[in-house]
């Protein structure tokens, strides 16, 4: 899986507008997958590839990449069975390697990374399923040491809810073989969660990424399913407080 994003956004706040006005409905969910690494990639310091891990039933796989670093380092991770990408998706825990040639965490891992020139990365956990046993992590692998601030961490962590969605209806598709009533509800997930968007845009007076940002702080904060959480404000038109 390679990039294909021609135009770059000016900034972060451009690139998670580009990502809020799309349509969950109208995209595969492997196209968003691949368009949030994509402009994650281009709003991130230094020179940098990503990837996103889906991990079912503790089984990895990369789903998205935007270059072959990206792959190579998280299939180093899977042979391994850990790293940091996989210690993000277990643990729900935001995974910061300052540099791969000192760290010494995953001593089996690093020095493959720094081989790589991979010298520094980060992971954001997708919080995407309890129930089902699934977690992800948008993994962001970067060729210089410490290349990460508190900024670049900050929009990475918003980059993550747009990936846990697409990662979620991704598995849901691939497992309507098994329950044919899943592909549905990940049609309707698309679409619902776009019509909660246009309420509060409305309302609110909102861009569609910070739309989507409240829905995902509401997910989050109630520890309910996006799709829930945005089901109930189109049918109530109220969010849910607890």
């Amino acid at each position: 899986m390679v990039s294909s994003e021609n135009s770059q956004p000016a900034n972060a706040i451009e690139a998670l507008e580009r990502l809020g006005r799309l349509s969950l409905r109208d995209l595969s969910m492997e196209e968003l997958l691949q368009t949030v690494a994509d402009l994650t990639k281009t709003v991130m310091p230094g020179h940098t590839e990503v990837s996103v891990s889906l991990l079912v039933k503790d089984s990895p796989s990369t789903v998205a990449s935007t270059g072959q670093l990206a792959t190579d380092l998280d299939e180093s991770q899977y042979e391994r069975g850990h790293g940091p990408c996989l210690h993000a998706a277990r643990t729900g825990e935001l995974t910061e390697i300052g540099d791969t040639r000192t760290d010494s965490r995953w001593p089996d891992y690093m020095p493959r990374a720094a081989e790589h020139g991979a010298l520094s990365s980060l992971s954001v956990p997708l919080v995407i399923d309890d129930d089902e046993q699934l977690a992800g992590g948008l993994n962001i692998y970067a060729r210089e040491p410490h290349a990460f601030d508190e900024d670049s961490r900050t929009v990475a962590t918003r980059f993550a809810p747009y990936a846990a969605v697409a990662a979620g209806n991704l598995y849901a598709y691939r497992s309507a073989v098994d329950r044919a009533d899943t592909l549905q509800t990940a049609l309707e997930t698309r679409g619902v969660i776009d019509q909660a968007k246009g309420i509060l845009m409305v309302r609110h007076r909102l861009t569609a990424d910070q739309a989507f940002q409240v829905l995902a702080r509401m997910s989050m904060k109630t520890n309910r399913k996006l799709r829930a959480v945005a089901d109930d404000l189109v049918h109530t038109g109220e969010l849910p407080l607890r």
